[in-house]
């Protein structure tokens, strides 16, 4: 029985209940991501990658206090040209926002909680959020990390954010039982860049074989999801050392005005595009669209695998 706080799309619901392959999509990239109109043309380019893959995208967000998996181009729209006006909404926020009718941007973790709440085990996004540099002083971690512990999605990334300590980060999914699976690689992308100097814990070089490890995984009744880490494209990926500086130099300026929380990441993601002349945003967009193609991909073979 569907959950009374979700709504989902009439196409999403279609392809569930004739068990087609569903890609889940996060909304703060909308949000919060990118400028608009942007963010809109980016989203939809996003939809239309799964669509071409073979699966049904589906979109999250909290529209009017509900829960929605697929949204409609008005939707996307609000979303888009609203802007930072939306809250971002993780685990912590749902309830209240839901209460209260509002709107969310859904995050890594919120669009986790919407997919597993509908039924779809795979979700594509740009990079996941994790432990954050100085996080030994300010316990500043995401919320992402404790959620891929727990809910059983499968969630395609960049790796995280080269803006957090990947190293603690990673630690951290390891602590929490969580597999690390490189996608035709063995170090762990950094986001910007394809290599970051840590390595993944296990490598596997088509969707089937990830297919299959996610399969095997939840039959084994092990509880939470799978990180898959697809590199950028190699055309697209920026210089590390560059971006390590870039990076630095963002992250002085928000300390120096006090940006905390929820504010660090979008701030952090835009000063970084203005210092590089706007391609981090040509690179993120890449990567997304990349991880969207095999985000779709995956959940063609995972379907095949439950079918057979």
């Amino acid at each position: 029985m569907l959950n009374p706080h979700l709504s989902l799309s009439s196409e999403v619901r279609t392809a569930l209940q004739e068990n087609r392959p569903v890609v889940a999509l996060e909304s703060t990239i909308i949000a919060h991501g990118m400028p608009y109109p942007k963010n809109v043309e980016t989203a939809l380019l996003v939809e239309k990658t799964v669509r071409d893959a073979g699966a049904t995208p589906a979109t999250c967000a909290i529209i009017g206090g509900k829960l929605m998996a697929g949204l409609s181009i008005a939707e996307i729209e609000i979303l888009g040209k609203e802007g930072s006006n939306i809250p971002k909404a993780s685990r912590r926020d749902l309830a209240y926002l839901l209460s209260q009718g509002k709107h969310g941007a859904t995050t890594v973790a919120s669009t986790m909680i919407v997919a597993h709440l509908a039924g779809i085990r795979i979700f594509a996004t740009g990079g996941i959020g994790g432990v954050h540099r100085g996080a030994t002083i300010t316990m500043d971690i995401s919320a992402d990390l404790q959620e891929l512990a727990q809910t059983p999605v499968a969630v395609v990334s960049a790796g995280a954010k080269s803006i957090l300590d990947l190293g603690l980060t990673l630690e951290y999914l390891e602590t929490m039982g969580v597999p690390v699976v490189g996608y035709r690689c063995e170090e762990f992308p950094a986001f910007y860049t394809r290599r970051s100097g840590f390595g993944v814990d296990f490598r596997l070089d088509s969707a089937s074989e990830i297919a299959n490890l996610l399969k095997t995984k939840w039959e084994l009744g092990l509880r939470g999801g799978v990180l898959i880490a697809n590199p950028v494209p190699e055309e697209y990926q920026l210089d590390a050392n560059w971006m390590e500086k870039t990076i630095a130099e963002a992250l002085a300026e928000a300390d120096q005005q006090g940006i905390r929380g929820k504010a660090i990441t979008p701030f952090l993601l835009a000063k970084i595009e203005k210092l590089t002349g706007g391609r981090s945003l040509q690179t993120n967009i890449e990567l997304v669209l990349n991880n969207a193609r095999l985000g779709a991909e995956i959940a063609v073979a995972f379907c095949l695998k439950q079918q057979a």
